[in-house]
């Protein structure tokens, strides 16, 4: 076990070290931030003192050996537009994208998973088959129509939740939570719901089909041969045997939604990273780009590893060997 982690971290550093390179060379080539940050009436010398400033005089390989340099160290750089260490910036609003995303991730899991037994138990049934119907509409309807119409009914036409903003906080282990009091509750049911509507109906399906298929395998059949109450059936033999492709893709989407809950945090303006980085692309604010990216990317990393290490857990038939390859 020790080994497997050591190998797969140090694949981790290597993929971090392309993704790097791919990152900078991508933000680079995208256009100049002195363009976009300073005056267009600025004269030649004051340019040229922004672009020392930012470091940016000198070539691409040298301000990516440099950038590799501070990295170390866990200096990301500078932030243009804010003038402050991009790692922390990202940090400081990280807390409300994780709280946000764990959310939508839980009511997944808690909606999702027995819907969808329902749903595979009884397919030809009006349960089931309106179950089904449902989770259509969650593939199917846009995010931020789901939002606006969630703000319309029950923010302006009910006024049983707030339009938006994170709401009250309170301090767990020194990170502001909203879940912790009653108003910042109500100000996070919403946008976790919108934010988890796609992940139910895909939830949902994986149950189903999941549930299907292992009600016709020979060891359901023998354990109802044996007599076994179908709630041990199902719980035991039907639901163990479904949770690995519905762990990888819950684990997987875990990281999605991290990395693309700006809509929803633009609709219910929600203080997380999504607005930070869509201001960062406006004002190209290379350092804010560039450390939001490598920190998606070791959140999918680290996801990919536990993910692996619940497999041998889930099913004992997976061995840590097999994942090596």
């Amino acid at each position: 076990m020790l080994a497997f982690i050591i190998r797969r971290l140090l694949q981790s550093v290597a993929v971090l070290l392309v993704m790097s390179l791919l990152v900078f060379i991508g933000v680079y080539a995208i256009g100049n931030p002195v363009d976009v940050l300073i005056s267009p009436d600025a004269d030649q010398i004051e340019r040229a003192k922004v672009i020392v400033a930012f470091g940016l005089d000198k070539p691409l390989w040298l301000q990516y050996f440099i950038f590799l340099k501070n990295a170390v160290t866990g200096d990301m750089g500078r932030s243009f537009a804010y003038s402050t260490p991009a790692l922390a910036l990202i940090l400081e609003r990280m807390p409300a994208t994780l709280e946000l995303s764990s959310a939508a991730i839980l009511l997944s899991i808690v909606l999702g998973l027995p819907l969808g037994l329902i749903a595979g138990l009884r397919p030809n049934g009006v349960i089931g088959k309106s179950i089904m119907a449902v989770s259509i509409l969650g593939f199917s309807l846009p995010t931020f129509w789901v939002g606006l119409m969630l703000i319309m009914v029950f923010a302006v036409q009910l006024g049983w939740l707030p339009t938006s903003g994170r709401g009250e906080t309170a301090l767990l282990f020194g990170v502001p939570v909203s879940f912790l009091n009653w108003d910042g509750l109500k100000h996070l049911l919403m946008p976790a719901f919108n934010l988890a509507l796609f992940n139910i109906a895909l939830v949902i399906r994986l149950t189903r089909s999941g549930a299907q298929e292992a009600l016709m395998q020979d060891y359901v059949k023998f354990a109802r041969a044996k007599g076994l109450r179908n709630s041990r059936i199902i719980g035991v033999h039907v639901l163990k045997n479904i949770l690995i492709p519905i762990v990888t893709v819950i684990a997987l989407q875990f990281g999605s939604i991290i990395a693309f809950s700006i809509v929803t945090e633009t609709v219910f303006a929600w203080p997380g990273m999504g607005k930070l980085i869509i201001d960062s692309i406006r004002v190209l604010d290379r350092p804010v780009i560039v450390a939001y990216l490598l920190l998606i990317v070791t959140i999918f990393i680290l996801i990919n590893l536990v993910v692996d290490l619940l497999y041998s857990v889930l099913d004992p038939r997976v061995r840590l060997a097999e994942s090596k390859g």
